[in-house]
């Protein structure tokens, strides 16, 4: 039976995913995985047991990923299950950006009094006329899960697409509309479009992209929306191009101090992601990836271990090893198996950076001693038998 932790309130549509060999519980400390939403690990003692951590959503900010990696605990994401959330936020970002419709719904209810309204507001919609989006030019920095289908549904209604993704995946080519205009360049992102999306991860190389640099680069008018990450703007010199006019509106999904309220920013309350269809999403694609990672090894959409997948054991055993990605390791984990004269009869290795998997499915059972041996290694941070 394995025993599952919920720090957050997770769908129910989700968690009813969980067969009878699943027991959710309370008590984080006897839990075998843990699913995830916005609740800080970082100061959390993790318990010995625990062996998985689903966040569902994409951001992985509040868990601590190499804390986890070095005793052997996968972290997982839900990368896409939100993507259509965001998307037709994204879409509503760009309307709102374009027709004042937030200026033009406080005027109705100041004067929601006035029994004259409805001729007054002929008169006065001018002050919240705006532009169509339809033949306007688009750019799409990052084409991920969210990017793609912005993308596309831009491109759907009128718009001209273009998109900036220097590690475009093979599953995302594919999925992007020929019509999209992809570039090398992000600097010609910068200088043609009027409307500038940012769909990308927070790294050290992507805080503060967009900066005094990059909005020197910019079309006078530009509208810029972000509801990615807050860090991905440099906000001093974002304000600066709203004062100077350079830029017509920011758009972001992230209030702070620093842009809430002021002139040219339509700031929302992180509703991206918040829809009943995306926490539904997101709680399926959890609880399926610590199912299969607890029941047959396999790794998929991890933050701090690559992915791995050998199907369903067909021997006597699987066992998982957990270890830094350094030279020589292979050696020492088959040669105990071959001391006790056991066969490997598949095996596989991925590594992620400093972190390494070793997936050996043997025609023997695993003993205790074979554990012991392999967990003795220098290096080896966990060892599971799975079978």
């Amino acid at each position: 039976m394995f025993k599952i932790n919920c720090l957050n309130p997770i769908s129910n549509i989700g968690l009813k995913n969980f067969t009878n060999d699943y027991d959710v519980v309370d008590d984080v400390n006897v839990a075998d995985g843990i699913l995830v939403r916005s609740a800080s690990m970082h100061e959390m003692e993790l318990p010995e047991k625990l062996l998985c951590v689903a966040r569902a959503g994409a951001g992985v900010n509040n868990i601590p990923l190499d804390k986890c990696a070095e005793k052997g605990i996968v972290v997982f994401n839900t990368p896409g299950a939100n993507s259509n959330g965001v998307k037709e936020l994204v879409l509503a970002g760009m309307l709102l950006a374009a027709r004042d419709v937030v200026g033009g719904i406080s005027w109705v209810k100041e004067n929601k009094d006035n029994a004259d309204i409805a001729k007054v507001a002929e008169k006065e919609k001018k002050n919240f006329a705006g532009t169509e989006i339809m033949g306007k030019k688009l750019g799409v920095i990052g084409l991920g899960a969210i990017g793609v289908k912005v993308a596309n549904a831009a491109q759907s209604l009128g718009m001209e697409v273009y998109g900036y993704d220097p590690y475009l995946s093979v599953n995302a080519a594919w999925n992007l509309s020929r019509s999209v205009k992809h570039v090398i360049n992000v600097e010609d992102i910068y200088s043609e479009c009027d409307y500038i999306t940012i769909h990308v991860p927070a790294l050290d190389s992507t805080k503060g992209m967009i900066n005094k640099d990059a909005i020197k680069l910019m079309k006078k008018g530009v509208n810029i929306l972000n509801f990615a990450r807050d860090v991905l703007v440099n906000e001093d010199d974002l304000l600066k191009g709203l004062e100077e006019g350079k830029i017509a509106h920011y758009v972001s999904d992230f209030p702070n101090p620093k842009v809430a309220g002021k002139p040219g920013c339509i700031v929302i309350p992180h509703l991206g992601a918040s829809t009943e269809e995306s926490e539904d999403n997101c709680a399926v694609m959890a609880v399926k990836e610590l199912m299969d990672y607890l029941e047959n090894g396999n790794i998929a959409n991890s933050v701090n271990y690559p992915a791995c997948d050998m199907g369903v054991c067909q021997t006597a055993g699987r066992v998982i090893v957990f270890h830094k990605n350094i030279a020589n390791m292979i050696t020492k984990f088959t040669a105990i198996f071959g001391d006790k004269g056991i066969n490997i009869s598949n095996m596989l290795n991925k590594s992620r950076g400093d972190y390494a998997v070793t997936m050996l499915d043997i025609e023997d059972a695993a003993t205790d001693e074979i554990v012991n041996a392999l967990s003795a290694i220098d290096d080896v941070f966990r060892v599971r038998v799975v079978k």
